[in-house]
């Protein structure tokens, strides 16, 4: 199975006439892009952990290309997943902040008294801009995604921006209301039995769309983020005992 790294994408996408239907007719690459938030730049055995262990990842790593100097558009995540899902800088798409926390006066009722007050923000992402998945089911790519979406609710779902497919993705910046094991109270996702962890499902949940897709569309490149809120101390045996996180049990493509 062929992939290929997001940042190689963009000249192909912005190629115009006979060379976008050259793009169109030759092999396309499947794209699986992995986004995870609150990860540090070392948490992983590839980037210097002598913790974590992440044996799948370090072997992406080692057969593919890394980029060690690449920066967030911003510190936080939804104007960071805007600037991916967009290609735009944090002041062009208008979304500075994460989406909800407070701005202008709001500051201020929130017992914050610093000098300045943050400025307005726009709360979802916006309608005009092309998205990475517009652009690419316009080449001709199934579109899925599984996980935290964060930018902004009805009318703004992963759906609405050109998401064939949604597992999870609303307007809340975590798992919320239910947490990291099942009931989830999740609008974008099917219950999974009482007590079952989030990130697995989520896991499943994209193992699955890969193994579906290609089975029945051979022919048909896809594309899925899975867009992740990590939150290491949550697996789903608990923590109990633990000195060492292995990442990357679940060995998805390994056919």
């Amino acid at each position: 199975m062929k992939f290929v790294t997001l940042s190689l994408l963009a000249t192909a996408l912005t190629v115009g006439g006979n060379a976008a239907e050259q793009a169109r007719s030759s092999k396309q690459p499947n794209i699986l892009f992995i986004l995870a938030d609150d990860f540090g730049w070392r948490d992983l055995a590839c980037t210097g952990s002598r913790y974590y262990e992440s044996p799948n990842i370090d072997g992406i790593a080692r057969n593919g290309v890394r980029f060690t100097q690449g920066y967030a558009a911003c510190q936080v995540s939804s104007p960071s997943r805007a600037s991916i899902m967009t290609g735009k800088f944090t002041a062009r798409h208008g979304i500075t902040n994460w989406i909800g926390e407070g701005s202008g006066e709001e500051w201020r009722k929130m017992g914050r008294h610093s000098k300045l007050l943050p400025a307005q923000y726009v709360w979802q992402l916006p309608k005009e801009d092309i998205t990475l998945p517009e652009a690419l089911k316009a080449h001709g790519y199934k579109t899925f995604m599984a996980g935290k979406w964060h930018l902004g609710g009805e009318g703004s779902y992963p759906e609405d921006h050109g998401f064939d497919i949604n597992i999870g993705g609303h307007e809340a910046g975590g798992p919320y209301p239910g947490g990291y094991f099942a009931p989830y109270g999740n609008p974008k996702m099917k219950e999974g039995p009482d007590g079952e962890n989030l990130s697995m499902r989520l896991a499943h949940e994209t193992a699955s769309f890969i193994e579906t897709h290609t089975r029945r569309n051979k022919k048909q490149p896809f594309s899925m983020p899975c867009m992740r809120r990590l939150r290491p101390l949550k697996p789903s045996g608990g923590i109990s005992g633990i000195k060492r996180i292995r990442w990357g049990s679940l060995r998805w493509g390994s056919k």
